[in-house]
């Protein structure tokens, strides 16, 4: 297929209105296979008006006399509005616009396209591989291994090659186990917290189902994490469905481990929403955030009425919990939910920002994106498919990372000195992760990107974060590097609506890069007062 089959209109003249602080630009507008481009007229700004058509969730077209009105809804939450001269033309670029924002094949998505200057290709995918982190657990202790019994996804197509698992257990048992475990996700090592010995694990529920079935080299596998902990180590298991949930799921091949069947360890609920609860009370936020006429008690009421913080409320509770398990008591944490790939990723990577300074370094916090979501499996393109503005009835979509990104922001909000990293990071990981010009969110498994060629044909988003000129919009100018576990506040009034996601389009405050300058500055000015001043030891006389 090319895609000038799907473009019906080269151009058209049209006026383009993109919020209301900013000014609207009016010039000659253009499809192609990739963008929607503006060229403002030879007296205005040179600058080109360039938006990623894969960036589309939703379009609307409207027509009267002979002109007409395209109002796109983007996934980063933009409305923008097009006022397009003549009929015929509007509803052609409507429909080029509507074929070309909804194509399903990965390899013709325009990262396969894409080739920024001072970027090579391949850079930056080698950057956060299984082997590194591995390499920091075999520093600690030797109980675990790095097995690649999935180097050909035989054993879950959702893990990547290389798995962290204890060396006690060899890969026949892992082969057995993750026979038993729903989508062949068996227990793998997600994090060990070095000053208790103890680690994090995640997995998919047990395929107990009605019969009660059990799996002995599963039931191993989880003596044997024990075993390798600290002596006396227990363990707890952290189901994110509902104990009801979990008893259903038992009626149709999935359930729970049962506790006669794994000595030291104790099964623990905290239901979280995933799916299309969370994708509706995404919607329902976005669309209160968007009404401009409301009360303020009217907007209240919505907001409450989403629950959207009461879901950042219970992924936090959650991790905290995790954490607490691992800091206070000692103990082993095995999450898991149904699949495995939704709200377990979101809890494992929040415990180990709330325990692990590493992980809230800029560099450390990439890593954790790499390894506990897309290595992990998590299904970025199903799960961002669509954001709050499509018409369809949601099938797969769901926010899971959006709610992750979410729940880190309250995090920096409660510690504004402890995290390396600022919003301008968080806001572009969310961009990125429904529409970008770069591979890294592409797909739904390691073994898809592989068939698609991904690391070797399109750029790691890394590659383009880590530029000089990026880092100073995304670093926070005020980071202290912090030893210590960060606990956040889950009460009502700690926990605030990010603004700066969901009203930076409707209701812009200063806008966020100026002000983000300005504590730059004061940072840079602060280090060079105390660069210039002697120290101490210099000014005082040696005894």
């Amino acid at each position: 297929m090319e895609f000038s089959e799907l473009i019906r209109t080269g151009q058209a003249q049209a006026e383009l209105l993109r919020g209301p602080e900013m000014p609207p630009l009016r010039g000659t507008l253009c499809v192609t296979g990739h963008h929607l481009l503006l060229s403002p007229g030879p007296q205005a700004t040179p600058d080109l008006w360039l938006l990623l058509l894969r960036s589309v969730d939703s379009i609307e077209k409207r027509v009267a006399g002979d002109a007409g009105t395209i109002t796109l809804r983007c996934k980063d939450l933009r409305v923008l509005q097009l006022d397009i001269e003549g009929v015929e033309a509007t509803l052609d670029i409507a429909r080029s616009i509507e074929a070309l924002s909804s194509l399903e094949s990965v390899i013709t998505s325009f990262p396969f396209f894409y080739r920024p200057k001072g970027l090579r290709l391949g850079e930056a995918w080698h950057f956060h591989p299984p082997e590194r982190y591995y390499k920091r657990v075999a520093r600690e202790t030797r109980a675990w291994r790095l097995s690649e019994a999935n180097e050909d996804f035989s054993l879950c197509p959702s893990y990547p090659r290389a798995v962290i698992v204890p060396r006690a257990v060899d890969d026949d048992a892992l082969a057995l186990s993750a026979r038993f475990r729903h989508g062949g996700r068996f227990p793998v090592l997600s994090y060990y917290h070095a000053p208790s010995g103890t680690v994090l694990l995640r997995s998919s529920q047990p395929l107990t189902g009605p019969q009660k079935r059990r799996c002995a080299d599963d039931e191993e596998l989880l003596r044997a994490v024990l075993a390798g902990a600290r002596p006396g180590a227990r363990g707890f298991i952290v189901d994110t469905r509902s104990a009801q949930a979990a008893k259903q799921a038992r009626m149709t091949g999935g359930g729970t481990e049962a506790k006669a069947a794994y000595p030291g360890w104790k099964r623990l609920h905290r239901p979280l929403e995933r799916g299309r609860p969370l994708q509706e009370s995404f919607v329902r936020l976005v669309e209160a955030c968007g009404d401009p006429e409301q009360s303020m008690d009217r907007w209240l009421s919505r907001l409450d009425g989403c629950r959207w913080l009461s879901h950042v409320k219970e992924a936090l509770s959650t991790a905290c919990l995790a954490a607490q398990g691992m800091e206070w008591e000692g103990a082993c944490i095995l999450v898991h939910g149904a699949e495995g790939t939704d709200s377990t990723l979101l809890v494992t990577s929040l415990a180990q920002l709330i325990l692990d300074p590493l992980s809230r370094t800029m560099a450390g916090f990439q890593e954790l994106i790499e390894r506990e979501w897309i290595q992990a499996g998590h299904p970025f393109q199903l799960r961002c498919a669509h954001s709050a503005f499509s018409h369809t009835r949601p099938k797969h979509e769901a926010p899971i990372f959006l709610l992750f990104l979410d729940c880190v922001w309250q995090l920096g909000r409660q510690f504004p000195l402890s995290l390396e990293f600022g919003e301008g990071m968080l806001l572009a990981l969310f961009d990125h992760s429904y529409a970008s010009p770069f591979g890294t969110f592409l797909c739904n498994s390691e073994k898809e990107r592989c068939l698609c060629e991904v690391r070797t044909r399109t750029h790691s988003l890394w590659s383009g974060l880590n530029q000089p000129k990026e880092q100073r919009k995304l670093r926070n100018p005020l980071y202290v590097p912090n030893p210590l576990a960060i606990w956040p506040s889950v009460e009502p009034q700690s926990l605030r609506l990010w603004q700066g996601l969901f009203l930076r389009w409707t209701h812009p405050p200063e806008p966020s890069e100026v002000a983000w300058e300005k504590v730059w500055q004061i940072a840079t000015d602060q280090e060079k007062t105390e660069g210039s001043q002697p120290t101490d030891s210099a000014s005082e006389p040696q005894p």
